[in-house]
């Protein structure tokens, strides 16, 4: 069901295309899909409509509100059902796959492509969650 998610999660990173709220909107309306995934997807969405939308804030509060989302996506906390990582595995996607491409997002809205990640090399191979 969510199996080829982690290929499609990359689409919502491509420049100007899709808006975070429109790829998890088409995952919450699948059939197939559970209340939790649904929740889950809301929390997610949340979490990275906050840090596309703040990453280069200037306002106290708007930079309040993407660092504790970048805290929330950077975290590498398992323990709890709603940790970033927790819910990238049981929704299918790479969080560290999710991570880079918003990290790229964030230096490019910040004007500082020194930092920026190095791109991810394209390879043939499919990259999956590591619950698959």
């Amino acid at each position: 069901m969510l199996r080829d998610m982690d290929d499609r999660a990359a689409a919502i990173f491509a420049p100007d295309t899709l808006l975070a709220s429109q790829y998890f909107d088409r995952i919450r309306r699948r059939k197939d899909v559970t209340g939790e995934q649904r929740l889950m997807c809301a929390v997610i969405e949340n979490a990275v409509d906050t840090y596309l939308k703040h990453a280069a804030a200037t306002a106290r509060h708007h930079q309040q509100l993407f660092d504790e989302a970048e805290a929330w996506i950077e975290a590498g906390d398992r323990s709890w059902l709603y940790a970033f990582e927790t819910i990238c595995d049981y929704l299918g996607f790479d969080a560290d796959h999710v991570r880079q491409g918003l990290r790229r997002w964030k230096a490019r809205a910040r004007g500082d492509a020194t930092t920026a990640p190095a791109a991810v090399p394209a390879t043939d191979e499919v990259r999956r969650a590591s619950n698959e």
